[in-house]
This record gives structure tokens, C-alpha cells and sequence, in this order.
């Protein structure tokens, strides 16, 4: 998933420089997500400004070196409204999972039902975790909690499918 549009958003709030912006996810996602490394900002922030999404100015600091602050350009501000108006990818019809389930036994790497259950033990324990993130997580940061919810809401859908493929293809 690439953090152009999640940048260009905040932009549109108000210019910032790249630790403002990383500063910003972690403020408004918590834990619940990730934000990208601060080199990852600032290359994306290049990238950007190159394509003319971004204008960067120099800020003059006393006894530091100047920063750069960004800037949403109109550019920037068409790319952001084309990114919110078009709707989010779908249900998975490449799965990889599932390409391993059709061909491992095909080519005798491996039997499904080890698949399967290797697969259910990797949801299951990414399921503990996010249900230990949202223990800790605190009750007030609802972005962070439905943000939380919704991925243990895609894994219950995997394992119910997992479920399914096992009755299926055994």
C-alpha cells in the first residue's frame, strides 16, 4: 500500500514537513497501523514533489538547518480527489494462498490439509495479536479500534473460508 494519498491528505489539511507527517499518522492511527519509516516519508515526499503533487519550501531555522515544508499543489489536490473517489480494491480473486492450495499437491510439494492448517495457525496467531493490540489500545482512539476490528473482521472471513476449503477440497 503506498503512503502517496495518506501524505497528500494530511497535506490538504496543512503543510508540514515529513517528522510532522509521520507524526500525524501515528497520532491519528496509533498502533493499529504502522507508519512508514521517516526515509520512507521523505522519499515519497521527493517522489511527490517531482511529480508536481508537492512544493517544497525552505523554512529557516535559528542555529539549525533549514527544513522543508510541504505543500499541496493543485496537482496534488486533483491526484488527492481522484484517490477519494474511486472505490478500494475488492474481494481477492488472485489469491496467493489459494494458487498454493490448487498446485502444491498437484506437484507434490505438498498435501492440503498441511496447508490449510499451516495457514489457520498463522490467522490464528495474528488474531491473538490483534486482539492483544486492542487490550492495549485505549478505548477513546476509535479510529485505532475500528481500524483493528475491521482486520479481525477480513481474518474471521479467511478462516470461515479456510473452513469452506477444507469441506470442499478434501
Amino acid at each position: 500500500m503506498s503512503v502517496r494519498p495518506f501524505l497528500l491528505a494530511l497535506l490538504a489539511k496543512e503543510p508540514a514537513h515529513g517528522y510532522e507527517l509521520k507524526q500525524a499518522l501515528e497520532q491519528i492511527f496509533g498502533s493499529a497501523y504502522p507508519s512508514p519509516n521517516i526515509g520512507q516519508i521523505y522519499v515519497t515526499l521527493g517522489r511527490l514533489e517531482k511529480d508536481g503533487l508537492v512544493r517544497a519550501v525552505d523554512v529557516e531555522q535559528p542555529n539549525r538547518p533549514n527544513k522543508k515544508v510541504y505543500h499541496l499543489t493543485a496537482a496534488g489536490r486533483e491526484a488527492l480527489d481522484a484517490w477519494a473517489d474511486e472505490p478500494t480494491e475488492g474481494p481477492r480473486v488472485r489469491d496467493e494462498f489459494f494458487m498454493k492450495l490448487v498446485l502444491a499437491p498437484m506437484t507434490g510439494i505438498s498435501d492440503r490439509m498441511t496447508l490449510i492448517n499451516r495457514q489457520r495457525r498463522h490467522y490464528l496467531a495474528l488474531m491473538r495479536d490483534l486482539n492483544e493490540l486492542a487490550g492495549r489500545t485505549d478505548p477513546a482512539d476509535r479510529v485505532a479500534l475500528l481500524l483493528i476490528e475491521g482486520a479481525m473482521l477480513h481474518l474471521q472471513a479467511d478462516l470461515d473460508w479456510l473452513d469452506r476449503c477444507q469441506e470442499d477440497l478434501s
